[in-house]
């Protein structure tokens, strides 16, 4: 896979978000970060904007309106043609069986529990290469 051009960042915490789009910078990531407090908003860009371009999403589970796991759901049609999308789901949740629901969704290529941290964000892209 070519590098990865564009990092989206799907979470309704704007703390979060924030803290983040730092740590995606400070790990040498230079290409564009678009951000989304919503599932809604975040899908409606999926379906929406070019999918070719090599991306990683960052998908928070608990969000209101819809959750990481329906925006996943809702998701995969449009990218089960785009390998250059990678969808990781980044959350609070330690909890095993979101872990687990996760695992079942063929979209989702990984699962991190906050904060995202820079050795993180770095293995992840070395990993995309």
């Amino acid at each position: 896979m070519p590098a990865i051009e564009r990092v989206i960042l799907i979470d309704d915490n704007e703390s979060d978000n924030v803290y983040h789009e730092i740590m995606i910078r400070r790990s040498g990531f230079a290409g564009e970060i678009v951000v989304f407090e919503n599932g809604v908003d975040g899908l409606h860009y999926l379906e929406t904007t070019d999918l070719d371009r090599p991306t990683y999403i960052f998908l928070d589970i608990n969000m209101p309106m819809m959750d990481g796991f329906e925006v996943a759901e809702r998701a995969a049609p449009l990218l089960e043609n785009h390998r250059a999308v990678i969808v990781v789901m980044l959350t609070s949740s330690a909890s095993p069986h979101d872990r687990e629901r996760a695992g079942k969704l063929e979209i989702v290529h990984g699962f991190i529990t906050k904060p995202l941290r820079v050795d993180a964000i770095r293995d992840l892209l070395d990993d995309s290469f």
